[in-house]
């Protein structure tokens, strides 16, 4: 993973075992078979691409407290 994408998407979320999940979860749906939601002129990794797409507002999270 990019140093530069992990330390923006902590700009997004901020506690960094939600972003872990987030990031773990969406990287399980790539490798599944799921389309990027962004768009890149270099191969990226899953984990990348999930990081931008964090970074670039296109996934989202909700917090189940209770």
């Amino acid at each position: 993973m990019r140093d530069e994408y992990i330390k923006e998407a902590q700009k997004v979320i901020q506690d960094a075992n939600v972003l872990i999940n987030v990031v773990s979860r969406r990287v399980k749906q790539l490798r599944r078979g799921s389309r990027p939601l962004v768009e890149s002129l270099e191969k990226l990794s899953p984990e990348d691409i999930a990081l931008r797409e964090i970074i670039e507002g296109k996934i989202s999270f909700e917090l189940n407290v209770s």
